[in-house]
């Protein structure tokens, strides 16, 4: 029985794809023009085209007018839905390298919104964290979090470049709820640089708030440079 060769279009795609996986096509690299690709695969213009057309309608690549196409600058993608996700977990999934810079961790009296939060008197002890996410050497995640050291005492014990704060939380407490709220914020200075974003990009700030039954474990801040992150959800109807 023959084998059926797959269209000419999408052994382009693969070629493409496979190239940005290995990382020899970057982010920002220009791609080679169709008329060369069209002449390395023996195919027409319009083949290449279709490819190129196919991968940009995905968000892999940029096409512009009089210029050319480049590879887009990768996004991690998080679902609102899924609430046990784990920053570390889906970078390593997709393949590609984490790492996480603890920057402060410390026990600091609340302060009235974290301590309404909470059901706390304001100047009861909580935790609180600085920690920055990073995709293949790239800043994609700020999160602040603040936690009821009633849960766990030795949480400003822990290293949360070896495990992530989520983890943690979900081996020492009955998670039974999730909230989140989103919104599109510009970042204050200590926050650009931290990132290494410009002033002017637009930011991803997700409120997470995380339940044991009917007490609240964890407040947490996640800020997202808008260019290198993307949020989703699915649900089902019926």
């Amino acid at each position: 029985m023959t084998a059926t060769r797959s269209p000419r279009y999408q052994r382009i795609k693969t070629y493409l794809l496979d190239g940005i996986r290995s990382r020899q096509f970057l982010p920002g690299h220009k791609l080679p023009p169709e008329l060369e690709l069209a002449r390395t695969f023996g195919v027409s213009r319009m083949t290449v085209s279709k490819a190129i057309r196919d991968l940009t309608e995905d968000g892999v690549l940029l096409r512009f007018a009089g210029d050319g196409t480049y590879v887009a600058e990768s996004k991690v993608e998080a679902s609102l839905v899924d609430n046990g996700q784990d920053i570390a977990a889906e970078i390593v999934a997709r393949g590609h390298a984490y790492n996480a810079e603890q920057l402060l961790l410390e026990t600091v009296p609340a302060d009235e919104d974290v301590a309404a939060r909470f059901a706390l008197q304001p100047g009861a002890p909580v935790c609180h964290l600085l920690l920055l996410h990073r995709e293949d050497g790239l800043a994609v995640q700020l999160e602040e979090h603040y936690f009821n050291p009633q849960w766990a005492a030795d949480f400003t014990e822990q290293d949360f470049t070896r495990v992530t704060p989520l983890a943690f939380i979900q081996r020492r407490c009955p998670l039974t709820g999730f909230e989140h709220a989103v919104w599109a914020v510009l970042p204050n200075l200590a926050e650009q640089y931290r990132l290494g974003i410009p002033s002017d990009e637009p930011c991803l700030l997700v409120i997470r708030l995380v339940w044991s039954h009917h007490r609240l474990v964890s407040f947490v801040r996640l800020l997202h440079p808008g260019s290198r992150y993307m949020l989703h959800a699915r649900a089902g109807i019926g």
